[in-house]
């Protein structure tokens, strides 16, 4: 091989250390992030590119309205979710505000509630962001709170909730360690949404328990047949579905919550106790015992299912088990068949416009988030 060639191949191997260097460094954003930042930087677990299109839709809404927001999208190297994908959603639409911070290494269940490989990572997430989101998704293992799994628990992303549960311990504390110390204790207004599951992350994490199958285990109800035969606004899914999979029903429910008069729906939003908004669900599970220092603040019409939960130490971490984020419940264009009996679609949209205040309870839970967000980070500004 003459020596221009030699000098070539050198050069290829030089560049292509140098572009995988860059791109693992572009996996890692909290690695090299400075403590401060102009932009407002939210968190996200769970970075999928339909994540991503949901916060494309909810800022192109007005309902995430910072304009110099930055994105973290955190995740662990075995969860099954095809992380590529979300890479590729970002380089089409040209999204430049948002990163990502991948993880890798051993992660089960013998160290999710310690200080493990991942503190440091947890420490620079919460020391390097605005905000936490947490989102929906499948069951939680339920051998991590101490249960046998039921026949009706469905597990597929263990390493996701790995991953999500270590990170709320970190931030939060709970009961499986009395001795932890929690990251909020540095700064207790660091603001934390869950959305369906990401409230039972917020439960299980600090040590809390599921009921695994609502209509099952709580109501003793063991065919669809007889769920129909309950209060639609007991059903915290659509049962139509599991009878009519052909009809292209919504497998989400609307139905109204209670409101508890010492939750932040009535002291902070302003809401009267004895105002019942609608809301979208779509979950089988509900939480239990309650994790440490969470309170319930909504719950279903019949009281018997939580639907919210707020923390009595961090007064801004709040766990909802419905979906205020779905695009299909804020385009009024989009219309769904409810049941296999109805003639006319209608748009969740108009059903929350028409049912006053539900409209307005959702509003006000996404201006609440982003205003604990903003607040936040002028905080971080001010040194404080």
């Amino acid at each position: 091989m003459d020596k221009y060639n030699i000098k070539r191949s050198k050069l290829i191997i030089l560049l292509s250390i140098l572009l995988l260097s860059h791109s693992l460094l572009a996996q890692k954003y909290f690695d090299s992030a400075s403590v401060y930042s102009d932009s407002i930087r939210l968190t996200i677990l769970n970075p999928s590119a339909s994540r991503i299109s949901t916060l494309c839709d909810l800022r192109n809404r007005g309902l995430i309205t910072i304009k110099k927001l930055l994105v973290i999208g955190v995740y662990h190297d075995k969860e099954r979710t095809n992380y590529s994908e979300a890479s590729e959603y970002k380089k089409k639409h040209g999204i430049n505000w948002l990163k990502f911070h991948k993880l890798s290494g051993i992660l089960n269940e013998s160290i999710i509630f310690q200080e493990n490989i991942y503190t440091k990572d947890f420490e620079n997430i919460f020391r390097k962001s605005d905000g936490l989101m947490l989102f929906g998704g499948p069951d939680i293992p339920p051998s991590v709170y101490g249960h046998s799994t039921n026949l009706l628990t469905s597990i597929s992303t263990p390493y996701r909730h790995y991953l999500e549960l270590s990170l709320v311990f970190h931030l939060l504390g709970g009961s499986q360690n009395d001795e932890f110390q929690p990251l909020l204790n540095e700064n207790p207004e660091y603001p934390i949404i869950g959305f369906c599951l990401g409230a039972q992350t917020l439960n299980v994490g600090t040590g809390g328990t599921m009921i695994q199958d609502i209509w099952s285990v709580e109501y003793g109800i063991k065919a669809v047949e007889q769920v129909l035969h309950l209060d639609p606004g007991t059903w915290h899914k659509n049962p139509y579905v599991n009878l009519y999979p052909e009809e292209k029903l919504v497998y989400y429910h609307l139905h109204k919550i209670r409101l508890s008069k010492e939750g932040k729906f009535v002291t902070e939003f302003g809401f009267d106790k004895n105002d019942t908004p609608l809301i979208l669900s779509g979950h089988h599970q509900m939480v239990d015992t309650l994790g440490k220092d969470f309170r319930i603040i909504a719950s279903s019409m019949d009281a018997r299912v939580p639907e919210a939960l707020e923390h009595l130490k961090y007064p801004h971490v709040l766990g909802v088990q419905f979906h205020p984020e779905y695009n299909m419940l804020w385009d009024p264009e989009e219309t769904f068949q409810f049941t296999p009996s109805d003639t006319v679609k209608r748009s969740l949209y108009s059903v929350l416009e028409k049912n006053p205040p539900s409209l307005e309870f959702h509003k006000k839970l996404w201006a609440w988030f982003i205003a604990k967000m903003v607040e936040y980070h002028k905080l971080g500004e001010s040194g404080l």
